[in-house]
């Protein structure tokens, strides 16, 4: 239920929303470099697995972005997290694939938006597709087009300004038990699946800045961290 929004405009930095909706006794670590053999390198750490929904090479300006897809829901034994592929892209960009074994993982979608491209690798569990995005704001999403979140926003995120326009679209969307919501929260057999963070990127080769939030639907103030 994840959903990323991204722009590229020429001769301006990327720019990003990052929408991260889990289980909410899942527990993870506010962004940071958190991993020492990917030095330069800043996210969300994952307590459970030790990767990363989403990761920023502040070095090359690079960002990496995965979200889960519902084709292969569940991990064969031993293969890799899911969570190793956004810190694999940002340190590798693109080739990334000659850096992990895809056999057996669950599916994903991993975004990489690099200064001079974006890129999309879509993985069903077999075949992975690979689409290149031109300039300008598109929206990838836990769902895929099934969930109609790009009918129903990204219209309204092309023709905001960031950080603050973003910011205020994610406000007046408040969670939601609708997995086409911007922001969601859903129940069931005691377990709640909900949005539990937000972070608006701004990157360019050796300047990183990133506002977050673990409730960003609220009117208090987002952290900052700047690198």
């Amino acid at each position: 239920m994840c959903t990323v929004v991204v722009r590229r405009s020429e001769g301006r930095p990327v720019q990003i929303l990052a929408i991260r909706d889990e289980s909410t006794a899942r527990e993870f670590d506010d962004p940071g470099a958190w991993w020492p053999e990917f030095p330069g390198v800043v996210g969300g750490r994952d307590r459970t697995a030790g990767g990363t929904w989403c990761a920023t090479d502040v070095g090359t300006g690079t960002t990496a972005l995965v979200v889960n897809r519902p084709a292969k829901r569940e991990a064969d034994p031993g293969a890799p997290s899911r969570g190793v592929l956004p810190l694999l892209a940002a340190r590798h960009g693109a080739d990334w694939l000659d850096h992990v074994d895809l056999r057996g993982m669950a599916s994903f979608a991993l975004l990489l938006a690099a200064p001079d491209r974006a890129v999309t690798w879509d993985f069903d569990g077999s075949d992975l597709v690979v689409t290149e995005h031109p300039l300008g704001t598109h929206m990838l999403t836990s769902g895929g087009p099934e969930d109609h979140k790009a009918d129903r926003y990204l219209a309204d995120f092309a023709a905001a300004g960031f950080a603050d326009g973003w910011r205020e679209l994610v406000r007046a969307n408040p969670p939601q038990d609708d997995p086409g919501s911007l922001l969601v929260r859903h129940e069931e057999d005691g377990r709640v699946w909900a949005t539990v963070f937000a972070e608006l990127i701004e990157a360019r080769p050796g300047e990183l800045r990133l506002q977050h939030s673990r409730q960003p639907w609220t009117g208090e103030p987002w952290q900052t961290l700047d690198a």
